[in-house]
Parts: C-alpha cells; structure tokens; sequence
C-alpha cells in the first residue's frame, strides 16, 4: 500500500506530525511517499518516485486552504484525499490532531467511504481557464465601487446584481466564502451550485440554488477598472468591460475520504459552534 504525505510546512508543528504519521505507517508495512520539495527533509521518497496510479490516499497536513492547493497542484491525479486539520476551520480537512493515530487505523483498515463532490470549470473570453474545488468568486477588485454583473443561466437573463461581486460556490464551498456572504450551507454531495451575490445594492437579491448542469455567465457591466476572477483562493483572473466569464459543470470531481468515525453534521457543529440542545 502506497500512501502520500503533503504537510502545510508553514505550521510549525506540521513537521513533527508528519514525522509520527510517516513512523505509523511505515511500521505498519505501508510505503510513505510526501511531497517531493519535502521528501529528503522528512526521510521519504518523493511522490514523484511512485506511479499516481498505485497510491491509494493522500494525507493532507494543514486546513482546507492546504487540501484546495493540493488539489489544484496534482490537477492530473485522481487520488482520495483525507485531511488533518492543523488549522482553526475545517469542513473539507475534518480529522482533528487528537483523533490522527485511530483515524489512520481507521484508513488502513479500509473504514471510510469516498465522496465524490462536483467541480466546476471556469473560462474567459481570452481562453484562460480554471476549475474550482470550493468557489470562484467576481470581486469589484480596486474599484472603490459598486459593479454591475449581468447574469445569464443556460443563455437566459437572470438579473444584474449591483454588489462588490458574486461567488458561484459548490457544496464544498457554501461553508467557506459563500456562507460569510450570507449564502446558505449544502450538505457536501448534494448535486447543486450557488450564487450568492456579495454585498448587493438591492436588499431583495438573495443566494440562488442551481442545478450543477446549468451554464452560467457573467458578463462585467461597469465601466470602470478591471474586475477578479478568483478559484478556490489559489490564483486569479482579471475581467474588463464587457468581457463575459463562463462557468459550467466539470467532468472531474473531487474525491474525498469521509471516515465512518467522523460525520458531516458533527463537524459542522463544532466548526460553527451551535449550542442547540436535545430537551
């Protein structure tokens, strides 16, 4: 069993962690393979050693921005991928420092289930093209105002929002960015994306629930200085007058490990801290 090991080196107890999962696993008969920038530091071989096809998890050391950059760096590999949250958040990174070593044994013993969330795709007109785990989101950028955002569903004029910008958001992503906005939360494999607009002018525009098959395109209205495309946070595209964004359904999706010890509704919770009790 080959299994790889991606540790967010920016957090200063990552390292010692990942030492002790890489003792765990490999004293249990399991080949250990990390991030080839890492390898040598933590005394593995680099995941480049190893064919993709033959590793059947990787672990993710940090919070969900860790897991997003992962993803969006091994954009060709089809790997499950379970997440330790080192971080503060952690909805897509939901096995927590204290349960590391059961929830390990748990993986290795095959306790789990792979979820297979929607991706969407995004395009310019220029040809520049992204995909997103979590969101895209068309943000006013250095404008010092208001943009208006024409939004059209499978061709047909929805409306043009007058906001700081819109977030098109997946499941995944309607407890990140999205839900700050005011968007609501979707349990993680429903089949359905978001518009949420941000900070809108008109106080009846609301979050709108799509089917994930719809095309969606924004066009930028205002004439002012150019507008971001953002995915996932990881990088960014500039939008001018006139010129439309695309977002259509993937044909990837993103899998992640859900282990039978840890559930959806849990983590939410916890993460969000409601303190509603059974009477």
């Amino acid at each position: 069993m080959i299994i790889g090991l991606f540790p967010n080196i920016r957090k200063v107890q990552t390292r010692n962690i990942a030492i002790g999962i890489r003792e765990y696993l490999t004293s249990r008969g399991v080949k250990v393979v990390a991030e080839d920038s890492e390898a040598a530091d933590m005394g593995l071989d680099p995941f480049s050693s190893v064919d993709p096809k033959e590793v059947q998890a990787v672990i993710s050391l940090g919070g969900d921005g860790t897991i997003l950059r992962l993803v969006h760096k091994l954009d060709n590999i089809d790997i499950p991928i379970i997440g330790v949250n080192i971080g503060s958040l952690g909805f897509l990174a939901d096995v927590p420092i204290s349960d590391i070593y059961p929830s390990l044994q748990d993986l290795l013993d095959g306790k789990y289930r792979i979820q297979e969330r929607i991706v969407m795709d995004g395009e310019t007109v220029r040809g520049e093209r992204c995909f997103a785990i979590n969101e895209m989101a068309i943000h006013r950028s250095q404008n010092p105002s208001l943009i208006d955002l024409g939004v059209y569903v499978d061709g047909l004029y929805l409306n043009t929002f007058s906001a700081d910008g819109v977030i098109i958001s997946t499941p995944s992503g309607s407890t990140a960015y999205s839900l700050a906005a005011g968007g609501p939360i979707l349990t993680p494999e429903l089949q359905a994306v978001v518009i949420t607009p941000i900070c809108p002018h008109t106080l009846s525009n609301r979050p709108l629930v799509l089917m994930p098959q719809q095309d969606i395109q924004i066009q930028y209205l205002s004439e002012h200085d150019p507008i971001e495309v953002m995915f996932d946070g990881i990088s960014r595209f500039t939008l001018r007058t006139g010129e439309v964004f695309h977002i259509r359904p993937s044909t990837r999706t993103f899998r992640l490990i859900a282990l039978h010890r840890h559930d959806y509704f849990t983590t939410l919770r916890t993460k969000l801290g409601w303190t509603g009790k059974l009477r």
